[in-house]
């Protein structure tokens, strides 16, 4: 294996994060020692991934180091010097040497390996809240535009009851729908009506409200009623009316008024 394949090997990666074996770690700093772009690939990686964990690490909880240290400090080691010593004797006093800085390498890995870990979970725990503020964002939104559109309600209905062509006819609830009530506008100029019933009960499903004119004692339909519509959009041209009443029929309305379904009714 040549030069740029053993870097390319991953061993380098696998001894800074401490999941090298001895016999890998121990190649590898004999190959530092005289290898000048191995050593070279090394204090760039070593860097590298040192300014990864610095710009990605979020502070954990104060007595969480102190936990990890705790675990490090007292965890047994294995005295490696003592048994190689005892029962395998060394005939070369240096390779005593490595294997004892070896035995401190692997302390100090294991707790490098920690903390990068710790840093992942920090950046796990980093997203999981960025998505709830996004959620958060979202309903702030959809709250704004909720209430930009009951602005634009109050708006409109200022300025109909101040206008003086605007004939206002309250509708009170029958005896059935004693607490439903509406308000129709009658334009006396163009002869449209408008209508909000923002206090009528929501229309099951199937089922819409239409409004009614009474014209000479008898019933002429004036539109039915939609939320879009409220206060905004003209629901029918009236030339002549004495009275107003709405009532519940199917979707699409109906030719004749549901007596037994009128919600309100008002005078002119």
């Amino acid at each position: 294996m040549n030069t740029k394949e053993y870097i390319s090997s991953g061993i380098i990666e696998s001894y800074i994060l401490g999941l090298a074996s001895p016999e890998e770690a121990g190649i590898l700093e004999c190959i530092m020692k005289n290898n000048a772009e191995v050593k070279a690939v090394f204090d760039e990686a070593q860097k590298t991934l040192e300014d990864l964990a610095d710009a990605q690490a979020i502070k954990p909880p104060a007595d969480l180091k102190t936990k990890i240290w705790y675990r490090i400090q007292n965890e047994p080691q294995q005295h490696i010097e003592s048994i190689v010593s005892s029962e395998i004797p060394l005939e070369n006093p240096q390779e005593e040497i490595r294997v004892i800085g070896n035995n401190n390498w692997k302390v100090f890995a294991a707790a490098a390996s920690v903390l990068f870990l710790l840093s992942l979970a920090g950046n796990l725990f980093w997203l999981n809240n960025q998505s709830e503020n996004k959620e958060r964002i979202i309903a702030l939104q959809s709250e704004k535009k909720n209430l930009n559109s009951a602005n634009q309600k109050i708006s409109q209905k200022l300025k109909m009851f101040s206008d003086p062509d605007m004939v206002m006819v309250a509708l009170k609830g029958v005896e059935k729908h004693p607490e439903s009530k509406a308000v129709v506008f009658w334009d006396k100029k163009t002869k449209n009506v408008y209508l909000n019933a923002e206090d009528l009960p929501k229309a099951p499903e199937g089922m819409q409200y239409q409004l009614w004119a009474i014209a000479d004692g008898k019933p002429v339909s004036a539109g039915m009623y939609t939320e879009e519509k409220d206060s905004k959009v003209s629901l029918a041209n009236i030339p002549k009316a004495q009275a107003f009443a709405i009532t519940l029929e199917k979707q699409g309305g109906s030719t004749v008024p549901t007596m037994e379904n009128m919600f309100v009714i008002g005078n002119i």
